[in-house]
C-alpha cells in the first residue's frame, strides 16, 4: 500500500521554494496515483516532470507496482481549495448550486484562512433581473452573493469565447 503521508511529503519537498501548491493527491484501490498542482501563474510540464522522478525515487515500483500521473489542474477544472479561489479573485466563474442554480458572475472576495482549506466561503457579484413596480422593462443589476464551497457542486473558471 502506497504510504500517502509519505507521498504528500515527497510532492511538498519537490515543489517547495516554487509557487504551486498541491489541489489533491489521490491514491485508488489499484494503487493510481494522481497529483494534481496549481499556481497563481502557470504549472509547466518540467515541473511536473520534476515531481514525477522525486515521487519515482521515493517509491520503488518492484516493491509495490503502481501507476502515476502527474499533472495541473485544467483551466475548467472545479475549483477545490481556497488558493484556486483567490488565484481566481477578480475572473469570472460558474457556479453549480447544490440547490440546482447556475450562476455566472465575478468573483469578487475571498474570505482569510489556510489556502488549503477546501471549506471556502467567497462572495461573487451576478447579474439579477429586477423590475420594480411602474417599471415598464426589467433592467439587470449586479448583486453580490456569499456562499460557501459546502453550498457548490461546483465553482470554476467561466471561460469564455
Amino acid at each position: 500500500m502506497i504510504d500517502k503521508e509519505l507521498l504528500h511529503k515527497t510532492v511538498g519537498d519537490a515543489i517547495e521554494g516554487t509557487d504551486l501548491f498541491i489541489v489533491d493527491i489521490s491514491v485508488s484501490p489499484d494503487n493510481t496515483i494522481t497529483v494534481t498542482l496549481d499556481s497563481p501563474t502557470s504549472v509547466d510540464i518540467d515541473e511536473c516532470a520534476k515531481v514525477t522522478r522525486a515521487i519515482e525515487a521515493a517509491f520503488d515500483r518492484d516493491a509495490e507496482d503502481y501507476e502515476l500521473e502527474v499533472g495541473s489542474a485544467g483551466i475548467t477544472s472545479p475549483m477545490q481549495i481556497r488558493a484556486q479561489f483567490v488565484k481566481n479573485e477578480g475572473n469570472d466563474v460558474e457556479i453549480l448550486t447544490r440547490d440546482g442554480r447556475k450562476l455566472h458572475g465575478v468573483l469578487i472576495g475571498v474570505e482569510a484562512g489556510d489556502m488549503h482549506d477546501r471549506d471556502v466561503a467567497f462572495t461573487v457579484e451576478v447579474p439579477v433581473r429586477v423590475k420594480e413596480p411602474g417599471m415598464k422593462k426589467a433592467e439587470m443589476r449586479m448583486e453580490s452573493l456569499r456562499l460557501t464551497s459546502g453550498e457548490c457542486k461546483y465553482v470554476r473558471y467561466d471561460l469564455k469565447f
